[in-house]
């Protein structure tokens, strides 16, 4: 892996270095946009309609709109000369549990791996965290924009996420849907709390797959090689009016799921033990 941006965790008056990766990526199938007729990918081009011609990559500058039409502009070393610690420095502000914020604030993930000489300091800021079970919350300006980030450690390395501010996070009340009125019953809020319990078992991301990126990938290596596309067809659920008789058959459902998933489980055990006594 490319580092993204090299500086250092600001912990106090210690100063840890690091090197900034990307911690995640997309895997999304990717599509180019052909012209029908001719099979041609269509080029999209950076046209200057005052000028009318295309301009190059060196010649664009960004600009701020403050007024209609109206435009100051940008360019690298305005960014840098912003007087600001984090543009450098990843500003530990304090610690918090991790349980006190909620996952909607959390934006993309990053590593943080140790820069030169800063393997000791490193090391001790990941102990630390460790012992106490704590996170930051820190400061950092990544591409040009300052960030709230939440460090923590993730599998023996300190992983930083950065966060969206409060005003960032758009209210519930902006939904009008949200303005109802209903009654739930005793019973239907028990048989509700019955079927979460059903369906509660230990997080293992391994076992959650994209199926509608696999399903793409094979309808594309069929048409390459020119065979049939099965369309499978949809099973009909069946329409359910009564809300109880839903929670009851999703409450069956999901214990014929758990047996069926243990009865998995049992028999790749025994095949492993099979195996091992061979």
């Amino acid at each position: 892996m490319r580092n993204l941006w090299k500086g250092a965790i600001s912990f106090g008056l210690v100063h840890v270095p690091v090197k900034l990766y990307s911690a995640t990526e997309r895997k999304d199938i990717k599509f180019n946009y052909l012209h029908e007729k001719c099979r041609t990918p269509v080029r999209y081009e950076r046209i200057c309609p005052a000028c009318e011609t295309e301009v190059p990559m060196e010649e664009i500058v960004r600009g701020y709109e403050y007024e209609k039409g109206k435009y100051v502009i940008l360019r690298d070393e305005d960014f840098e000369s912003i007087p600001l610690e984090t543009t450098k420095t990843v500003e530990i502000m304090n610690f918090v549990k991790l349980e006190e914020i909620d996952p909607v604030y959390f934006d993309k993930s990053y590593y943080l791996a140790p820069g030169d000489g800063g393997q000791k300091a490193y090391e001790l800021l990941k102990l630390a965290m460790q012992d106490s079970n704590k996170v930051a919350v820190a400061k950092v300006v990544i591409r040009s924009k300052e960030s709230l980030a939440a460090i923590r450690v993730y599998q023996d390395v300190i992983l930083m996420e950065t966060m969206f501010y409060p005003d960032e996070i758009r209210g519930t009340h902006l939904m009008p849907e949200i303005n109802y009125q209903v009654q739930v019953h005793d019973s239907e809020a028990k048989m509700a709390s019955n079927l979460i319990e059903s369906l509660t078992e230990p997080f293992n991301p391994e076992k959650y797959e994209n199926r509608y990126r696999k399903a793409l990938g094979d309808l594309i290596q069929s048409k390459i090689t020119g065979e049939e596309v099965e369309v499978v067809p949809r099973v009909e659920t069946g329409k359910v009016v009564d809300l109880m008789d839903a929670l009851k058959a999703s409450i069956e459902l999901a214990k014929k799921e758990k047996d069926k998933a243990g009865g998995k489980r049992k028999k790749r055990v025994a095949k492993g033990a099979a195996k091992g006594a061979s």
